[in-house]
């Protein structure tokens, strides 16, 4: 026997429904996969975007900690050169003053006369030159003038030396300024020996150095050498 319309329809709607709730399944776990896939994925973003998010930040707490040490060390630098340039215009202020009160034993001409003859001589040793020409202050000229036969007589009776001839700058003094004592130059002008009062002052003052750093500063734990 033939289906009827009536059973045709009935196993149609059937299928349909079948075909239905198969597609409404399937669409469902696409929907699902879809879901899971996505979720993996924005967790893969998230992650990877925190891990560059960490490297950022680590990366700029380093350059902060790198800047904060170079400003500290700057900082330091700046502070140990300050206090070395301190200690350093304290020493120097205290040689301008040894020079100030030297200027003063030299206004006592009868003590100063004595200083003057002993560069005088001293220098003609170092020089050991038998023309020899003094620069002087202008108002030490004719001290100089006067010292000079003494000087020439102990010089030669000292070193056994017959000639030598002792000429006194009559166009270029040592500054008004200065606190006293004489240059000598000899073989024209090359060979020249400062025995004024500051170049005396200056080679005493750094031969003391290292000890009127210490009694001033105390010791220098930096130092390495001691003479």
């Amino acid at each position: 026997m033939g289906l009827s319309e009536t059973d045709v329809a009935k196993q149609i709607q059937h299928m349909i429904a079948f075909i239905q709730q198969e597609a409404a399944e399937k669409v469902e776990e696409i929907e699902a996969k879809a879901e899971e896939e996505f979720n993996i994925e924005k967790s893969r973003l998230v992650s990877q975007q925190r891990v560059k998010i960490i490297e950022y930040y680590n990366k700029k707490e380093k350059q902060i900690e790198l800047q904060r040490k170079i400003q500290h060390s700057n900082l330091a630098n700046a502070s140990r050169l300050s206090i070395l340039k301190a200690r350093d215009d304290y020493i120097q202020a205290l040689k301008e003053e040894a020079r100030k009160q030297l200027t003063i034993l030299t206004q006592d001409r009868t003590k100063y006369q004595t200083i003057l003859f002993n560069l005088i001589t001293q220098g003609l040793f170092l020089l050991m030159e038998n023309d020899v020409t003094i620069r002087c202050r202008r108002n030490d000229h004719q001290l100089v003038q006067k010292l000079i036969p003494d000087a020439i007589q102990k010089y030669k009776q000292d070193l056994k030396q017959k000639d030598i001839k002792i000429n006194i700058d009559e166009k270029n003094f040592i500054s008004d300024d200065s606190a006293g004592g004489v240059e000598l130059y000899a073989m024209g002008g090359k060979i020249k020996v400062s025995n004024t009062i500051e170049a005396r002052l200056s080679m005493i003052f750094n031969q003391i150095l290292p000890e009127i750093r210490e009694k001033l500063f105390g010791v220098n734990q930096n130092r390495k050498y001691h003479d």
